[in-house]
């Protein structure tokens, strides 16, 4: 079996966010891991318009080069660790836009829930959890939130507690092994279908 891949998407295409830093925070503290590989996935490199696809995500028949990239991309990973702000007690529009975009793709993976915000980004992440269940993703429980006011100075510079690296290392702890049992699940399933 190949090495476990999980993408690190920022979930914030907004001028002068700060979810990019938070990003790199993750995949800074999580690069030190042997039990997987990972990768930053920036949603503001893949510029998806509003969703533009005629037929449902879940037939998985895309027309548009943008889609097929952004499928592409999303297929390369067995999990994913989601970088979401708090916009209106919900996660960013780009990030539910990205999400509704592709289907199959996200299907029988992991996921782990990185949030910033006001209150911690928690009913951001709350949100997203259900969104990730009508993907058949599974998210797992650990949780690491950031909070505007005691992690960042001025609101910008991110200067995160110590304490959070604990957090994010039982995050990945429960992350890489789902992701590695789902990716089995996924290879099963299709030795079964070409067995047919």
């Amino acid at each position: 079996m190949t090495a476990v891949r999980i993408g690190i998407i920022i979930g914030s295409t907004r001028p002068g966010r700060v979810g990019d830093q938070v990003a790199k925070w993750v995949l800074e503290h999580a690069a030190t891991r042997s039990d997987a590989e990972f990768e930053l996935v920036d949603l503001a490199d893949f510029a998806l318009p509003h969703l533009d696809e005629a037929v449902p995500p879940s037939m998985g028949q895309y027309a548009q080069a943008h889609t097929k990239a952004w499928a592409e991309k999303v297929d390369s990973f067995d999990g994913y660790i989601f970088v979401t702000p708090e916009y209106n007690h919900s996660t960013s529009g780009a990030l539910k836009n990205a999400l509704d975009f592709v289907y199959g793709e996200w299907n029988d993976k992991a996921a782990g829930l990185v949030s910033y915000g006001a209150a911690g980004g928690t009913r951001a992440a709350e949100h997203l959890r259900l969104i990730l269940g009508e993907l058949q993703v599974a998210d797992v429980r650990q949780q690491v939130s950031f909070s505007l006011m005691t992690d960042f100075e001025q609101y910008v510079n991110f200067t995160p507690a110590a304490y959070h690296q604990g957090m994010l290392a039982t995050q990945l702890d429960q992350l890489v092994p789902w992701a590695a049992a789902l990716k089995g699940v996924r290879e099963s399933r299709a030795e079964l279908a070409r067995a047919a």
